[in-house]
């Protein structure tokens, strides 16, 4: 653990900081480790069940699509037998390096409240006790949103984009046949960055603490932000309306609630600057 200076007890020198930081960054790798380890050993059931779930007709999210579209009398892919692709592996090595990649963002997605932790058992420190205080929760709640965002993307945009890549042709010549680390990357990158897209409320919270943000600047910014929003909603998704919108939808939320929370974030702080200066003002 990091020491003390002699001359200020309260404070630290610049390298006992890295010296506390190397520790928690220890910690946080061991839990990662760990839980990867645990990840490794469930081969099966992280490749076949949750890896390749998305790949199978009968998923959740096909079957709800699928009923959806019946009721409504649309024709849909998303009732069809199964994916026209198949997933293969073209380097030696290619089956145990996707092995163990997985297993460590397992780890790193499973212990993400401990990382976390970590990380905030490091920057609390600096914090004041009003700071701390209204700080509480955080973990919970970031861990929470990161949760949540990691199931939309697993279950909304990863089958979505999965279905539509995966059935993509531009000429009934190619045939789609998907490299291992191909397929692994689509299911990482829509889980990973879903869980740190629903992570804006906290970011905007602490950007408005430090006054980098407002809500006239997220207002300001709303149509522009529809806008990338929606495109990029019609990027990860099938060319349909319902499917942009399905994932357009949560996002908007969460911008809506940004500007509510920059908004509580801005009020506080013209509080305490109020009465810090009715105190200096009684002190002169």
């Amino acid at each position: 653990m990091a020491k003390k200076i002699d001359n200020a007890p309260d404070e630290m020198s610049f390298l006992d900081h890295l010296e506390e930081l190397r520790w928690h960054l220890i910690r946080s790798t061991l839990a990662v480790v760990i839980i990867g380890s645990v990840a490794f050993l469930m081969k099966d059931f992280i490749f076949d069940t949750v890896l390749f779930g998305p790949k199978k007709m009968d998923f959740p999210t096909y079957r709800l699509f699928c009923k959806i579209g019946t009721f409504l009398g649309i024709d849909s892919d998303f009732c069809a037998d199964e994916l026209p692709f198949t997933i293969q592996s073209r380097l030696m090595a290619g089956q145990f390096s996707a092995h163990i990649w997985t297993s460590i963002w397992a780890g790193f997605i499973v212990g993400f409240p401990y990382v976390l932790y970590e990380m905030w058992k490091f920057i609390s420190p600096g914090l004041h006790a009003k700071e701390r205080r209204h700080s509480r929760g955080f973990i919970f709640t970031a861990s929470l949103l990161f949760f949540l965002g990691a199931l939309f993307g697993y279950y909304v945009v990863a089958p979505l984009s999965i279905n539509f890549l995966g059935s993509y042709q531009v000429s009934t010549e190619v045939t789609n046949e998907f490299d291992l680390a191909s397929y692994v990357s689509t299911v990482r990158i829509s889980v990973l960055a879903c869980g740190l897209v629903f992570e804006l409320p906290i970011i905007v919270y602490f950007l408005t603490k430090v006054g980098l943000v407002t809500p006239e600047i997220l207002k300001k910014y709303r149509k522009i932000s529809l806008v990338v929003i929606l495109i990029l909603s019609a990027v990860i998704t099938p060319p349909d309306i319902v499917s942009q919108v399905v994932v357009a939808f949560p996002i908007l939320i969460l911008y809506q609630v940004s500007i509510f929370i920059s908004k509580r974030v801005l009020k506080r702080e013209k509080k305490k600057e109020a009465k810090m200066a009715a105190k200096r003002a009684k002190k002169s």
